[in-house]
């Protein structure tokens, strides 16, 4: 049976990590706060804000919810980006996404200053990714799978790294994370030629094609690790499930995550460590000014 990736260990080490960085904050008279921004009531955004909510409260972060109706116009949205832009006291902003249709995703997204961007949204923050630079954050997910991996002693100096899915969130800046720990990565999307076999090469597999069952027994081989960041909805049973066929695929390979339980634990302790940190560069400008 393979080793067992599960999200909570990394996740409760990160949350006392950054729960020790926000109480030396905390004791400088500086409270690391995160504004929440969301439109509308679907079922997934209130539970994803519930687990940021209860997560923070752990860490030892502020939050502050600002909550809009699904009529809310882009002059709005907008305003309320560049007030939190300017207010002090608050060091990151979370965007939920997608927003509803006839708002202006893009422009909301760039109106949000780099250094307050804490899920790697604005074209600042991406540039930090792509140039390996201390500009705003990553994208939490893709951050959270790195962390996965070394947090689990997975080697990723000189190893091949397989990323299937090439989206702005995840594939394309966890490919460039993971290059810049000296690992050789190959970035393939469910529209590469005789992907199987490209999987099958890798030591190590991050999926994140967005489709369930994409990776099989085809794609993988007895010591690989695979990390399975899709989250999906089995079309028969309703249950959670991957991109990766997990049943059919654990029997061979060395390590695995599980879907739920794997990277999406990981993913809201990584979003508050974000949050401290821009707390403490904006503690140590100030000093520095």
């Amino acid at each position: 049976m393979a080793r067992l990736l599960r999200g909570a260990p990394v996740a409760a080490q990160l949350v006392e990590e950054v729960a020790e960085r926000a109480a030396a904050l905390a004791e400088r008279g500086t409270v690391p706060t995160l504004a929440v921004v969301r439109v509308g009531e679907a079922t997934g955004d209130l539970a994803y804000e519930r687990g940021i909510l209860k997560r923070a409260e752990r860490c030892g972060v502020a939050a502050r919810r600002e909550v809009f109706a699904e009529d809310v116009t882009q002059a709005e949205l907008l305003a309320c980006v560049e007030r939190l832009n300017a207010d002090a006291a608050v060091h990151g902003c979370l965007i939920f996404r997608p927003l509803p249709a006839g708002l202006d995703e893009e422009a909301l997204c760039g109106a949000l200053a780099p250094e307050k961007d804490m899920d790697g949204i604005t074209p600042g923050a991406l540039y930090g990714v792509f140039a390996d630079r201390t500009v705003g954050f990553a994208p939490c997910t893709a951050e959270a799978v790195v962390e996965l991996l070394e947090r689990s002693d997975v080697p990723l100096e000189g190893a091949r790294v397989c990323v299937v899915g090439r989206s702005l969130v995840i594939g394309r800046p966890v490919s460039l994370m993971l290059l810049s720990r000296n690992a050789t990565v190959t970035m393939c999307h469910t529209r590469t030629r005789d992907l199987d076999a490209e999987c099958a090469r890798a030591d190590v597999l991050v999926v994140a094609a967005g489709h369930a069952a994409t990776v099989g027994t085809a794609a993988v081989r007895q010591g690989q690790t695979v990390v399975d960041v899709g989250i999906n909805a089995d079309p028969v049973t309703g249950a959670l499930v991957g991109d990766v066929a997990f049943d059919e695929v654990e029997p061979i390979v060395d390590a695995i995550t599980p879907v739920p339980g794997g990277v999406g634990a990981v993913t809201t302790a990584v979003l508050m460590r974000h949050v401290v940190e821009a707390a403490e560069r904006a503690l140590t400008k100030r000093v520095d000014t």
